[in-house]
């Protein structure tokens, strides 16, 4: 292992034995794929970084033809949580399409909107769909119930699983390339930033979704690193204070940042060729010919309503997911 990764294994290895509680990390070079981490591969609870396989089977349904972003959605009232987002306030009966729902979803984490996109895409396919991927850690055992105590249990994932995702993503390999580009640019317009972004420069711009639950904390994301663009997975449970795990998620961070880029500073002076973005960095703005602007469509249910285009016939590359079988008859709604 280069000196800088072993450095980083070697710190990361000493972080997590001063955890503040269970802690599993994985960080992915994206240039050599080469990946350092602590209990990687533990079974940990995913909170709301769920909703990233959950924007994954949206996106594998719409490239088939199942649905689209003007597909409309009607709120029933087992979607609700009370644990959080404005959805959770609507009457029944209110509608979002699906392209307003993935924002809600993904840069508001609102469980409501989820819940929506769930009963839509049918809980059993986003399992069959991590499971053909080969996450076999991840899983979406429920919907959305952010005030019982089995949510820790419903909601599974691993740092690899996830690493693995943002590394396809990244890559422009899930689902087809619009696909990944798209979710890439939902990813990139998170609002919750209070933990890996802290300790990065300004200037670095993030990719993520993060988590939270009664003793929970995650975050996970691509890191637009100009020497060194890296995939990261903190998850942390167990915590007696969540302002333990903050402080962990931002050490480990940190951490990361230096060694990567100590790791691409060596790689540019050795002349090896830095990780190629199919799409320019600097572009993590939505395809506007295919979405409408987000403060006309996030949350006014008339704006833009039935505008949103379909991307053009022939798109992207070829599927690499399969069609599963339809839904069984108790993922169709969310059960109270």
């Amino acid at each position: 292992m280069p000196g800088p990764l072993l450095s980083l294994q070697l710190q990361l290895n000493r972080a997590a034995q001063s955890a503040p509680g269970r802690v599993g990390i994985a960080v992915e070079d994206l240039a050599t794929g080469e990946m350092s981490g602590v209990n990687a591969s533990a079974s940990l609870p995913a909170a709301s970084t769920i909703k990233i396989p959950v924007m994954v089977e949206v996106f594998r349904q719409m490239s088939v033809g199942s649905i689209d972003l003007n597909t409309r959605v009607h709120l029933v009232s087992s979607d609700r949580d009370w644990g959080w987002g404005d959805m959770a306030d609507a009457s029944p009966g209110t509608s979002r399409t699906v392209s307003q729902l993935l924002r809600l979803m993904i840069d508001e984490s609102d469980n409501t909107a989820t819940n929506m996109l769930i009963r839509l895409v049918g809980r059993v396919h986003v399992n069959q769909t991590m499971a053909h991927l080969g996450l076999h850690k991840t899983h979406l055992g429920d919907y959305i119930r952010s005030a019982t105590d089995d949510i820790r249990y419903a909601l599974r994932s691993s740092p690899r699983d996830m690493v693995k995702l943002l590394d396809d993503i990244a890559r422009e390999k899930l689902v087809d390339a619009w696909s990944s580009r798209e979710m890439l640019s939902i990813l990139a317009g998170q609002t919750h930033n209070s933990l890996l972004p802290v300790p990065l420069p300004p200037e670095v711009r993030i990719a993520h979704k993060t988590g939270s639950l009664h003793d929970t904390l995650d975050d996970v994301g691509i890191v637009y690193h100009d020497e060194e663009p890296y995939v990261i997975a903190v998850m942390t449970t167990q915590l007696v204070d969540l302002e333990d795990g903050r402080r962990f998620i931002h050490r480990v961070s940190r951490i990361a940042y230096d060694q990567l880029t100590s790791f691409g500073t060596q790689r540019a002076e050795a002349g090896l060729p830095p990780f190629a973005f199919a799409a320019p960095i600097s572009r993590l703005s939505p395809d506007q010919v295919m979405w409408r602007a987000r403060s006309a469509s996030a949350l006014d249910p008339d704006a833009g309503a039935g505008e949103t285009r379909l991307p053009p016939a022939g798109f992207g590359q070829p599927q690499v997911l399969p069609v599963p079988p339809p839904a069984q008859p108790e993922d169709t709604e969310p059960q109270d």
